[in-house]
């Protein structure tokens, strides 16, 4: 009898939890038909390039810092790899503990150095550090070290959630600033003082800039490239990205939790006997930025992961020579678990590319939801440049 009465009652907690669950997703707003981003005024932009000047040294220093368990794989490696690429500065990947950093939801690497490693070589600090987001906002040692880069002079860039570090940090007082659309309102709890800047794709006030998600990695840095060696030299680098703009304009009213976004992760999460780990074969040389966004983008449809695998268990060099650490040690991984081949495609093409071929495999709505999570305004592309 009372293990009937115990089944009748998870039974019903059950239905009940469903019912509630139906109800606040059909309470959430339609997929909204926001239209084109607002232009960006040239006076607007003049004053971004010039806030982000370098302020130190003729050929800047640039650090990117990240904790050893759970730093963003796309915020850490497309900044790494775009400046690397250019030879406009030097550019250092740091992790707050000696060992490799574990990036989330895919990768490993292993770091150039450590920040007490960087702080004995460049007493001076950083001309900008990129701040990524970070599975613990307030990680004593990123904190106190952003602090102290910050007060030698240093710009900040947070890019993402990274910018809840920074505000953790006490950066972004009565400071303009944006954030992933998903963190506005904890940030602006968090930062009362903060002024929160919409339909901006990236923002600098005083010697801080910040951007939306994910995606915005790549205009921030291009920006960056801009303001320190000139337009022609960041346009070669958009070239080589892929892309031909590059500038802040953002419609903020597109990214939203939406009916169709929380049914089809409520869905998949429910679905947890539909699970595909996806293998990427590391190759010496390959694009870290193109693996960084394509390994992102497969490890968030809430059905698929993504692991790396060589054959053998050594680091495998990236084009611009960050150590990147596979996760098996294989020669092969079967063809309908691997994720398709993105080494003939720039990094926004593979992106795009990645997009598409997700919504081929799982469908349109799961395509949605990635995007969605990258903050990315997604580009409709040709079904010929997708094969």
């Amino acid at each position: 009898m009372n293990k009937r009465l115990g089944l009748r009652i998870i039974l019903a907690s059950a239905t009940l939890l469903a019912a509630i669950g139906v109800a606040w997703i059909f309470s959430l707003p339609a997929t909204p038909d926001p239209g084109a981003a607002p232009p960006i005024e040239t006076q607007e932009t003049d004053a971004m390039l010039a806030a982000l000047k370098p302020p130190k040294r003729e050929r800047p220093l640039i650090a990117i810092i990240g904790i050893n368990e759970g730093t963003e794989v796309t915020d850490y490696l497309m900044p790494y790899g775009i400046l690397k690429r250019t030879d406009v500065a030097d550019v250092v990947a740091l992790a707050t503990e000696p060992g490799p950093l574990r990036l989330y939801p895919a990768l490993q690497v292993e770091p150039d150095a450590t920040i007490a490693q960087f702080d004995a070589q460049y007493p001076d600090g950083a001309d900008y550090i990129v701040v990524p987001a970070m599975s613990r906002d307030d990680d004593p040692a990123a904190l106190t070290w952003i602090r102290g880069q910050a007060g030698k002079g240093a710009i900040v860039i947070a890019v993402c959630a990274g910018v809840k570090v920074a505000g953790e940090a006490g950066l972004l007082d009565n400071k303009r600033a944006t954030t992933h659309w998903y963190f506005v309102d904890e940030l602006r709890d968090r930062v009362p003082s903060l002024h929160y800047v919409a339909d901006r794709r990236l923002v600098a006030d005083q010697g801080i800039a910040t951007t939306t998600g994910i995606s915005a990695s790549m205009p921030m840095m291009l920006t960056l490239i801009e303001s320190i060696a000139g337009r022609d030299k960041a346009m070669a680098v958009a070239r080589d990205l892929g892309l031909s703009t590059w500038d802040a304009r953002h419609n903020s009213s597109a990214f939203k939790i939406t009916r169709a976004f929380a049914a089809t992760v409520l869905g998949n999460v429910l679905a947890f006997w539909k699970r595909d780990q996806l293998g990427i074969e590391l190759v010496a040389g390959m694009d870290e930025v193109s693996l960084a966004i394509v390994a992102d983008a497969w490890s968030r449809t809430y059905r698929s992961s993504t692991v790396t695998f060589a054959s053998s268990a050594d680091a495998v060099d990236s084009r611009s020579g960050l150590r990147i650490i596979p996760d098996r040690v294989a020669t092969e991984w079967p063809d309908e678990q691997l994720v398709p081949a993105f080494a003939d495609r720039k990094p926004a093409e593979a992106l795009d590319q990645a997009l598409f071929q997700i919504g081929a495999r799982y469908g349109d709505r799961i395509a949605r939801v990635v995007a969605m999570q990258l903050e990315y305004p997604r580009r409709e592309v040709p079904r010929e440049e997708n094969q």
